[in-house]
């Protein structure tokens, strides 16, 4: 008998264009949600602001058609976490997703004043050295691919902004070969480019033993935190009921990124053109929305000629 050929699935109707918030389940990379949201949204033109480790939860955004245009700008926003620590135990990619390298252990002595003073000195503009299993390319090719065929990867320390770094709690534990340690419950809140593991890492070195990250919940880039976050079963369940993914409107996904500049009908016709209207007044990115209530271009005041004026330096809703 001939072999059966399996059918695929129908594909679903495609999603409007806009963002996604999807709070990102452990054990999933962030290349496994984008290829879920890809046959959620029914469009290969999906993509993510800000990758998080797979042993990482939370907010993840993403963007689906026109809006994977606005990712760079969120990419760069400052970013919010719930981390625990551990001190104690030091590990090979500065998680517990590694093996185990060192177990200098927690004294009785370690009291919580030395901790504030080390997380104070790690809050603030500072100097990072990046997690050796990062993906920061090296000679053209990712750290982490060279840490793991054995290779000894320098990375060089680069400024990173710790805004917040709040010890909530603390709790004295036993590793599982014996090794006391302490487990450190936090709050941070860093810049696009810092890496919490390794603020574990120096976290563990400047108590003068090793530290880790066994937990990791990240609650907000940017403008958009858990409270508009869904998880894949939750946006699944809701474009079977619905009969389409549902997004947040472009204008919407802009409202929560820049400071919103309304224009008027002429000036949007001019902007969908690519021409050049008065200055916003603003030093940032501005979103500029039409009188219909969509998002017509961002905008940026720069001069020319002498000039003031707010030149579009990204065309959403090109004229007709």
């Amino acid at each position: 008998m001939p072999e059966r050929v399996k059918e695929r699935p129908p594909r679903r109707p495609t999603a409007p264009d806009g963002f996604v918030v999807v709070d990102k389940p452990a054990g999933s990379t962030s290349h496994d949600v984008v290829a879920r949201c890809r046959r959620l949204a029914g469009t290969r033109k999906v993509g993510h602001a800000g990758t998080l480790d797979p042993m990482a939860t939370g907010v993840l955004v993403i963007g689906i058609g026109r809006a994977t245009r606005l990712l760079t700008y969120v990419v760069g926003a400052d970013k919010a976490y719930e981390a625990t620590i551990r001190l104690g135990v030091g590990t090979s990619t500065d998680d517990a997703e590694g093996e185990v390298v060192a177990t200098p252990g927690v004294g009785a002595d370690l009291g919580r004043d030395a901790l504030d003073r080390e997380v104070a000195a790690l809050t603030g503009a500072i100097q990072q050295v990046p997690t050796t299993v990062s993906a920061i390319k090296v000679d053209g090719k990712r750290a982490y691919a060279r840490a793991r065929a054995g290779e000894d990867v320098e990375l060089a320390a680069r400024p990173v902004t710790v805004s917040r770094f709040e010890v909530l709690a603390t709790r004295p534990a036993t590793a599982e070969d014996g090794t006391p340690v302490l487990d450190v419950d936090a709050t941070v809140v860093v810049s696009s480019g810092t890496y919490v593991r390794a603020l574990a890492r120096d976290l563990g070195a400047a108590l003068g033993t090793a530290g880790h990250l066994t937990a990791l919940r990240r609650t907000r880039v940017g403008g958009y935190d858990l409270t508009s976050a869904r998880t894949l079963e939750r946006m699944e369940a809701q474009a079977d009921a619905d009969g389409v993914l549902a997004t947040l409107p472009l204008a919407d996904a802009a409202r929560a990124t820049f400071p919103v500049r309304d224009l008027t009908a002429d000036e949007a016709r001019a902007l969908g053109y690519g021409q050049w209207v008065a200055p916003s007044g603003d030093a940032t990115t501005v979103a500029g929305i039409g009188p219909d209530g969509n998002l017509v271009a961002l905008l940026e005041d720069t001069t020319r000629r002498g000039e003031r004026l707010a030149k579009p330096v990204l065309v959403l809703a090109p004229a007709s």
